[in-house]
């Protein structure tokens, strides 16, 4: 059987809200609902599943809006973008295995990102002097003054969509995500060590 109970005040809502921000009545500046990947959670949810749930909603949106903004003002992807601030690190050039690494992805997505790359000239292939047998990648000329172009309007874009978090707030919000990295890092290399031991 249902139990009878009274709706929630004003007040009782907002201290609810105050005291979980993951209540699922989130509004946009509009006043409309936000549905995302957070759009679920409830009070019941487990604290670290809220967080994941809120960074990952945070960086899909925001991606998304830069996916668009690339492709509108540059006719590039992100991930050609990424590809390009990689090397752009490194004038020497970075192997294919290392630039899978860095980006996260397999080695067949960055060598057809670098196909399309090489094709449009901003990109080579180059013996590595290190090992014959392999080939590094690097920025051609063109390359380069390209991403710097590009660099500078996406630096103004992250600006833009992150503007109304105060600077002390990006710097604690930074600092929470260092510390969760190393901790995220530490455990990978505990499992692979206790996989080595077995």
């Amino acid at each position: 059987m249902y139990k009878d109970v009274m709706p929630p005040s004003d007040n009782d809502q907002e201290k609810q809200n105050d005291a979980d921000p993951s209540a699922p009545d989130e509004q946009a500046a509009g006043g409309e609902p936000v549905l995302d990947l957070a759009s679920r959670l409830t009070q019941d949810h487990h604290q670290s599943l809220k967080l994941w749930l809120r960074m990952l909603s945070c960086t899909v949106k925001i991606e998304t809006e830069i996916r668009t903004r690339l492709r509108a003002t540059f006719g590039i992807t992100l991930p050609r973008f990424d590809l390009m601030a990689q090397l752009e690190r490194y004038p020497q050039g970075l192997r294919m295995g290392e630039l899978s690494k860095r980006m996260m992805v397999t080695g067949g997505n960055i060598t057809g990102i670098t196909d399309q790359l090489e094709q449009e000239k901003l990109v080579v292939r180059v013996p590595d002097p290190k090992d014959g047998r392999a080939y590094s990648v690097k920025l051609t000329a063109a390359g380069r003054r390209a991403f710097t172009e590009m660099a500078v309007v996406h630096e103004g874009w992250i600006a833009e969509l992150l503007q109304d978090m105060s600077g002390a707030d990006k710097g604690r919000l930074i600092d929470l995500l260092s510390q969760m990295k190393q901790h995220l890092y530490s455990a990978d290399r505990s499992a692979d060590r206790n996989a080595d031991e077995k």
